[in-house]
């Protein structure tokens, strides 16, 4: 059963918004969930955090630049489990590195995310961490959108679970 006290939250933080929306895929919609007034609702952020802490074990964490940095921190002190970054693509300056934080070889990692859509972004970073050395085999996203992240996640040896769906946002609308 979905949380309802999270849809609430974000509802009430007008995350879950009606109209006519292009997607970062390119395609459209008639409903958006607007990661960033979720992921600046400090409400939101502590309920997704107690979320998430609920499906992990002693795992470190990644969270995907910039989208679910917010989450991934949050979950970090909520949890006490060490976390890493993983950019989209490696800074051209400094330490040049895609992958931020420390990462030992072989160490498990479970991506957390803000929002799946297709999961390429995921999908991105599990192979960015996984070149990094990484075990990865699990996303955790706080709205699966229902658009085929699940299966493009399986088709790389990713296990999705989302908080909540977009049929449990949108159920009584």
């Amino acid at each position: 059963m979905a949380n309802q006290e999270l849809i609430q939250a974000l509802r009430d933080a007008d995350a879950v918004q009606f109209g006519e929306f292009e997607l970062s895929h390119g395609g459209t919609s008639e409903y958006y969930v607007d990661k960033y007034l979720f992921e600046t609702d400090p409400h939101c952020l502590e309920l997704i955090a107690e979320a998430f802490a609920e499906r992990l074990d002693d795992t470190k964490l990644a969270g995907v630049a910039l989208g679910a940095v917010p989450l991934v921190a949050v979950t970090s002190v909520e949890t006490g489990n060490p976390y890493v970054i993983a950019r989209k693509k490696a800074k051209e300056y400094g330490t040049a590195k895609r992958i931020e934080g420390r990462l030992a070889e072989g160490e498990e990692v479970v991506i957390l995310e803000d929002i799946a859509t297709t999961g390429q972004s995921a999908v991105d970073a599990a192979e960015a961490l996984r070149d990094a050395g990484a075990e990865v085999s699990r996303v955790i996203v706080v709205v699966d959108r229902e658009e085929g992240a699940d299966e493009l996640l399986a088709e790389h040896d990713l296990e999705l679970d989302s908080l909540l769906s977009a049929s449990d946002l949108l159920a009584d609308r």
